[in-house]
């Protein structure tokens, strides 16, 4: 993992919650987690990581809140700790 995808995923984890982060970063960084991304209908994408999956929605720019809120969850539960990936 480079240190922009360090740098995003320590992001995702900050507080308090950070209000630019690039929807194409998080995907990046998941892809370096080894997630799988399959793209939905209706401007969503689905992932798939560690044997959990979930649907967000497509952002044009940066995050709203409630969903960097739950990418933050989504990564907790497949057990990606920010503390293994120093920036």
């Amino acid at each position: 993992m480079n240190h922009r995808h360090r740098k995003v995923l320590q992001a995702l984890f900050a507080h308090p919650v950070s209000h630019n982060i690039d929807f194409k970063d998080v995907v990046s960084v998941l892809e370096e987690l080894g997630a799988e991304i399959d793209n939905k209908s209706g401007n969503r994408i689905g992932v798939k990581l560690n044997g959990h999956s979930a649907a967000f929605s497509h952002a044009h720019h940066d995050l709203p809140i409630e969903e960097v809120m739950q990418v933050k969850k989504f990564l907790t539960a497949c057990g990606v700790d920010p503390a293994d990936y120093p920036a």
